[in-house]
């Protein structure tokens, strides 16, 4: 492999993926060996209190580790995102004279891997764009935590891949060293296909009790079976953590040739920058995170509109305006964006054989496209994939270590609410809202009018070091006048007073989303009867928690104790800011099939029940 321990985040290296994060001690003694920031003595505290080798590889915290790995499959589907991203950027920046990006993606997977769906999904996509610079190696050792995998599993994985249109070779002993290589440099010189390789092993291979065994998978072998094991290699059998010194004199040349492979590719760069200037700034801007100076320069103002617009037709606005100004922002759905609204204006699909296209076309294949889009934001790229909020459930892992490698991938999700109607209860969220909120890290945001994507669009934008969800409606939502109420640039604060009273308020409405209107609506019938009431916009609990003390208790005052939140989403975790004697107009519920406006006047969601509500409390 090309890489440079001295230079773990080096432009040009070859990224490896350990999908079997499970045999996590393989990478980290690879990554000491070879020379990386990882003292031996941080792995001899594996799994212990902050040490740098921890029970799966986590990105971020060990010099080398690629992604984070744990969950089966994640890694694989993620080694599929990284492979896309070079295929862009070498379309993108490449130029005959010199090729900047040519690295190459390697991956190892288990039987888990392979079982998992993600997989499946993965594979399939990566066979479909003809991703040579892709290579998985096989573990095939037949074990897992039950037993063996014929308990459950008996795949013909070679046909299945070759059914995927991948370059499949097959290795039948591990240690078979020759044969192995011969396999790699085959792959490497596939063109058009991925490659896999299925490598026959063996579990705890030469421990006397423990070989081929399920305890080998799930558990130390144990004192006396290691003295065994290493009797058996002819290895000095009281021994620990013993590194013979031809073997980190022959491990330790990936430091000198790492450091000349980055010196060359430096110098070629050097070269770029001269004669392709432009081009090499805007590298230096994605390997920074930065944007181009104006990249919000044609972001539209949407004029007040009670008629107004779909969240989701506002986004598609929103989200071209920036496409044109920040090349490196690409993505597309999983086979939504028709109605999603995610396709971008004038620009060509990512496909096999023309990778400078910026519409992904990712299939329906919801969980893969989660662990492609945070394996395309590990690559630089601003990458977002799209699709019904409903379906979030299908990318719950991606999204979840997403949040826990502090990545700024972008979830957009559309049809928001039961306002999804004729669809019926399959089709229409209820926890879904809530349940991405419990993600730590995740930043959501749901917009209540046109002006308040704008403002959400923009936080996207900025955002370095964490994932964000936008969720959007399908039906139109009244575009707030701005002169009349509060600015949508409070959207930064996650909550904001869009309508508001002279003095302390004897009620407060808050909502995210299409509900806002509902809340305005009743702040107007009830203001007109001389009743004293603020609207609180709440696009984003995880933005408004970030507040000082101050704020959050100047917009909800701990005096005014009438507070009423409307969400068409379940009722779980409003109670946390309309407190005890606060009333919550949401689901307890699945919703149904019917018109939108009948669904909506059925289960209260109407400007008449909200002040219903509100004059009953008021009377207590």
């Amino acid at each position: 492999m090309r890489h440079n321990p001295r230079n773990p985040q080096w432009a040009n290296r070859d990224r490896f993926v350990l999908s079997a994060g499970h045999a996590s001690m393989l990478l980290y003694s690879m990554l000491h060996l070879t020379g990386y920031d990882l003292p031996l003595d941080e792995l001899k505290r594996f799994r212990q209190w902050d040490s740098k080798c921890p029970g799966h590889p986590e990105y971020g915290l060990t010099a080398g580790v690629e992604t984070t790995t744990g969950p089966l499959g994640q890694g694989v589907a993620n080694s599929v995102g990284m492979a896309i991203a070079q295929r862009w950027l070498a379309a993108r920046f490449n130029r005959p004279d010199n090729e900047l990006f040519n690295y190459r993606v390697y991956a190892i997977c288990g039987d888990g891997c392979l079982m998992e769906g993600v997989s499946h999904e993965a594979a399939s996509l990566a066979g479909h764009l003809e991703l040579s610079n892709l290579l998985w190696i096989y573990d095939n050792n037949h074990i897992t935590i039950e037993g063996n995998t014929a308990l459950a599993f008996s795949d013909d994985v070679a046909a299945r891949f070759m059914a995927y249109h991948w370059n499949v070779q097959r290795v039948g002993d591990a240690n078979d060293l020759t044969l192995l290589d011969e396999a790699i440099k085959n792959a490497l010189q596939e063109t058009t296909r991925p490659s896999l390789i299925i490598v026959d092993s063996h579990i705890a291979w030469g421990a006397p009790h423990k070989h081929d065994t399920s305890a080998a998978h799930g558990e130390p072998l144990g004192e006396e079976e290691i003295r065994l094991t290493k009797a058996r290699y002819g290895w000095p059998v009281d021994a620990q953590f013993l590194v013979p010194e031809e073997v980190r004199q022959h491990m330790g040349q990936a430091r000198e040739r790492g450091d000349k492979a980055e010196a060359a590719w430096n110098q070629k760069f050097a070269a770029y920058k001269q004669k392709y200037p432009e081009l090499a700034a805007e590298w230096e801007q994605i390997s920074r995170r930065e944007l181009p100076k104006g990249w919000d320069a044609d972001v539209p103002k949407f004029p007040a509109d009670a008629k107004g617009v779909a969240g989701r037709d506002a986004s598609a606005k929103v989200l071209n305006a920036i496409a044109k100004r920040v090349p490196w922002l690409i993505g597309g759905s999983a086979d939504l964006s028709p109605s999603t609204k995610t396709a971008l204006a004038n620009e060509a699909s990512f496909e096999a054989g023309s990778y400078i296209g910026r519409n992904f076309h990712f299939g329906i294949r919801e969980h893969a496209m989660g662990a492609v889009l945070n394996g395309m934001a590990l690559s630089g790229i601003r990458a977002f994939g799209s699709g019904f909020l409903i379906f979030s459930d299908y990318m719950r892992a991606p999204i979840r270590l997403s949040a826990l490698m502090d990545l700024p991938t972008i979830y957009i999700f559309t049809h928001d609410s039961i306002g999804v109607g004729e669809d019926g209860p399959t089709h229409q969220p209820i926890e879904q809202v809530m349940s991405l909120r419990a993600i730590p890290r995740l930043v959501l945001l749901r917009p209540a009018d046109a002006n308040e994507v704008v403002e959400c669009w923009r936080l996207i934008m900025e955002a370095k070091d964490e994932p964000l969800a936008l969720i959007l409606s399908r039906q139109a939502l009244p575009t707030v006048d701005r002169a009349k109420f509060g600015g949508a640039e409070g959207v930064r604060k996650g909550a904001y007073a869009l309508a508001d009273c002279k003095g302390e308020p004897e009620i407060i409405f808050m909502g995210t989303g299409s509900e806002v209107q509902l809340c305005v609506g009743a702040y107007e019938k009830l203001s007109a009867e001389g009743v004293r009431c603020r609207v609180v916009s709440m696009p984003s609990w995880e933005l408004f928690e970030k507040q000082p003390e101050d704020y959050k208790n100047q917009l909800f005052p701990p005096s005014v104790r009438r507070r009423i939140a409307v969400e068409a989403g379940t009722t779980l975790g409003w109670k946390e800011y309309t407190g005890l004697d606060g009333k919550v107009i949401a689901r307890r519920d699945f919703g149904a099939s019917a018109p939108i406006k009948e669904l909506l006047s059925h289960f209260g969601f109407t400007v008449e029940h909200v002040v219903e509500e509100a004059k009953l409390m008021l009377r207590k």
